[in-house]
């Protein structure tokens, strides 16, 4: 049986300067049903693809808060990635980010 760790817990486990690793997991992204991923992990936030091939980046800011960014699938060096706002994290669903002020909603959940 494969357990699930939620991808805030790992951040704040290993927000100390590590190097980058990335593990398999299930994500979900308002406007897409729930789908297999492979997280990013830096130490200071997480990646991981969407399925229009896309990029969602968030980088902690704070214990339950952090910012979302979105990475076009045709971006070329250089080109900036598009900010989409302040997520503050779920306390009844773990792994869960909510950005109010756009109605978007996040879960990242590595497999241990």
């Amino acid at each position: 049986m494969k357990r699930l760790t939620t991808g805030t817990m790992l951040l704040a486990s290993l927000a100390l300067a590590i190097p980058a690793w990335a593990a398999p997991g299930q994500c979900s992204f308002t406007g897409f049903d729930t789908f297999a991923c492979d997280i990013q992990f830096d130490g200071g936030g997480l990646a991981f693809g969407l399925p229009n091939g896309q990029v969602f980046a968030f980088a902690v800011t704070d214990q339950s808060e952090g910012q979302g960014y979105l990475i076009a699938a045709d971006a070329a060096p250089g080109r900036p990635p598009v900010e989409i706002g302040s997520f503050e994290a779920q306390a009844d669903q773990p792994g869960c980010w909510l950005a109010k002020d756009r109605d978007l909603t996040f879960c990242a959940l590595v497999f241990e």
